[in-house]
């Protein structure tokens, strides 16, 4: 790495890009995902993908739950990316720079496992709202907005 600056602004840019990344291509399948769910909840309801997205779209329910898929996986990205690059400087300082870029495969490894650990952290209370809007059917009925769903896990379940 040598010359490499790293500081706040590296960091924050690598965040950056890792929320970008991962929360809209991830918004962007969307109607993939409400149509596993729908599938998954009732294995009648399509005959395959374009049979299940094309109901899913007949029902309105074309981007459901885009709204926490959005905001979860932004998060994620942004743990996964900006701590990724945060904690291969934080090893690195720990073993020293020749012992760093000896075992550097293992420090990216350990960097990355690190880091995902986070990022799921980050992500796993907008996953389980996206999925209770989701997965809402006759008898286990969500609202479809973010707000609304908030509203009842916190009635339901407390903060």
């Amino acid at each position: 790495m040598g010359g490499d600056k790293h500081d706040a602004t590296y960091y924050g840019k690598c965040m950056i890009g890792g929320a970008l990344a991962c929360g809209l291509t991830h918004t962007f399948i969307v109607p993939l995902d409400v149509m596993k769910c729908k599938k998954q909840i009732d294995p009648t309801f399509s005959k395959g993908i374009f049979d299940g997205i094309s109901k899913v779209r007949a029902n309105g329910h074309t981007f459901l739950g885009w709204t926490p898929t959005l905001l979860g996986y932004s998060l994620q990205g942004l743990g996964k990316f900006g701590f990724y690059e945060i904690f291969k400087d934080v090893y690195k300082n720990i073993v020293g720079e020749e012992k760093a870029d000896q075992y550097r495969k293992i420090g990216w490894s350990v960097a990355s496992g690190s880091a995902e650990i986070i990022a799921d952290l980050l992500l796993c209370p907008w996953e389980a709202v996206k999925l209770k809007i989701q997965l809402s059917r006759p008898g286990y009925e969500y609202p479809n907005s973010l707000t609304g769903a908030l509203n009842k896990i916190r009635a339901e379940e407390g903060i």
